[in-house]
């Protein structure tokens, strides 16, 4: 499967999310309306029974004594409780179309990285054949070139321009591990998704579009659509 075609499978959900949120949303946002003008006019009516005891003598004018019924409060903090749960829908769907727009760019970036890789496969395959045609007329062995060494970028740019250069061939470590999206070695600034299930745990600032230390729980645009899309079902 392609990139566009793994990015759109992952998109064939997401309407169907948001459209299940904004519903919930309109739901909540009609209950939050009705509660807040039944709840007014209770306290209205209740502003206007203060006022009539104190003019009658039966509520004394203290302000520590005057507040409103128990039963005013509670709707005041139900409506409260019915806020805050639009603010925490309105920032799943934010942080799910968000997570989304990640994925994209990480698959752009792996598509690039895809595209680099082929064209330096090209590159060398033509370079080494070259090199057998001139090693066969000069009666020298082409296998002697090959090995478990590679050259530094700044090696092969300076072979590419014929300057004189120091041999800059450095052993790899096999068993070094890998991690992030480009299946690259540690380096630099890295961030650990926080699903104890991803598969691959760790990842570079770079390749996940960050510019410093996610405040919080952070998840890879992997695992961070499979959460949203688990919640959706």
């Amino acid at each position: 499967m392609s990139f566009i075609e793994e990015f759109q499978a992952s998109l064939e959900s997401l309407p169907a999310m948001l459209q299940r949120k904004y519903a919930t949303l309109r739901d909540l946002d009609k209950s939050l309306n009705e509660s807040q003008r039944q709840n007014e006019q209770r306290c209205e009516q209740e502003i206007v029974d203060f006022e009539q005891g104190i003019k009658s003598g039966n509520i004394t004018p203290d302000a520590s004594v005057i507040r409103f019924s128990d039963d005013a409060l509670d709707e005041q903090k139900h409506c409260i409780r019915i806020a805050d749960e639009k603010v925490v829908l309105a920032v799943q769907a934010y942080d799910l179309v968000d997570a989304h727009i990640q994925q994209l760019d990480q698959y752009l970036r792996r598509f690039d990285e895809e595209l680099r890789r082929e064209r330096d496969i090209g590159g060398a395959a033509g370079v080494s054949g070259q090199s057998s045609d001139g090693n066969a007329k000069s009666g020298k062995n082409s296998e002697s070139g090959r090995g478990g060494r590679k050259k530094t970028r700044l090696a092969a740019a300076a072979v590419a321009s014929d300057a004189p250069v120091m041999d800059l061939d450095l052993p790899v470590d096999p068993n070094e591990p890998t991690y992030c999206f480009c299946n690259q070695v540690s380096f630099g600034e890295m961030v650990a998704c926080d699903n104890p299930s991803c598969k691959i745990e760790w990842f570079h600032f770079a390749c996940v579009g960050l510019k410093e230390q996610p405040r919080g729980k952070w998840y890879c645009p992997d695992c961070a659509g499979l959460k949203y899309r688990r919640k959706g079902k």
